[in-house]
């Protein structure tokens, strides 16, 4: 983590110097096709991530790589159109970057939405399951290496990553407006390969209900610097390890949109009472 702190202050200079030192309340990062969600915000400043000091690109289809600030829900976000993936060839440090950078920004709550596999086979693709909890299975941990104790705590408390509050919230949007969703525990792999079927047994047998390329790394960080989190992920697809079926990106993508009314519905609905009720 040599100059990171630096890194982020530099970041986040730039970011305040282009948008009148904007202060959003709400971060989120969006995740592989599911970045149309950003066209709900009211847009006050939009900066591509190549712009950004220190911030890397994303190459990977579905992810626009724009960090947009603006009004969503009433309520003044940030979010991060695309993200950055281990799978890339980015370092651990370079994925969760942008994470420090948001929160410095002022930001309270970081709201990270993806694109999952079920694991489950109750679950169907479009589909919305809410994050309980986590396993990290990406073989690192973001914050590996030298530590700064301005950046946070070296060794975070990972007993309640995801906060309750929220997830009683978006919990009653969906019981409310009679939205089917899920609940369970995400599994983060390396990527970007899909899962055989034994390793979707092996995920099964582990206690995750969902998995991804993603996410955990943002979310350790999010930990470390103090981020409230919510973690909703759209199901894109059902891993029955008996009956495997061919799966391709644009598979991904397309079943990943079909979660996106759902999402946009829940996160319009509770992004005010997270803030308002639980601020």
């Amino acid at each position: 983590m040599d100059n990171i702190y630096a890194k982020v202050l530099e970041a986040h200079r730039f970011i305040a110097e282009q948008t009148c030192k904007f202060v959003p309340e709400v971060a989120l990062i969006l995740g592989t096709g599911l970045g149309d969600i950003a066209e709900r915000i009211e847009p006050a400043y939009v900066i591509p991530y190549k712009s950004i000091p220190h911030f890397s690109l994303s190459t990977v289809e579905g992810h626009e790589g724009r960090l947009i600030l603006g009004i969503f829900a009433g309520k003044r976000v940030a979010a991060m159109q695309g993200r950055l993936h281990f799978y890339e060839g980015y370092s651990l440090e370079q994925v969760s970057f942008p994470v420090r950078v948001l929160k410095s920004l002022g930001s309270t709550f970081l709201v990270v939405i993806s694109a999952a596999g079920g694991l489950d086979t109750g679950f169907k693709p479009g589909e919305v399951m809410l994050v309980t909890d986590h396993i990290n299975l990406i073989g690192s941990s973001p914050l590996r290496g030298v530590t700064d104790p301005r950046l946070g705590n070296r060794f975070p408390d990972m007993s309640q990553v995801y906060d309750r509050q929220a997830a009683k919230v978006v919990l009653n949007v969906a019981s409310e407006s009679s939205l089917a969703l899920n609940t369970g525990v995400y599994a983060a792999v390396p990527g970007p390969n899909l899962e055989t079927p034994s390793e979707t047994r092996m995920l099964r047998i582990l206690g995750a209900d969902a998995v991804g390329m993603s996410s955990v790394p943002e979310v350790i960080t999010a930990v470390q610097v103090g981020f409230r989190i919510l973690f909703l992920v759209a199901i894109t697809n059902v891993n029955n390890p008996e009956d495997m079926a061919p799966l391709s990106i644009t598979d991904v993508i397309n079943h990943a949109r079909l979660a996106e009314p759902a999402l946009t519905y829940i996160l319009e609905k509770a992004i005010p009472t997270l803030i308002d009720g639980l601020g």
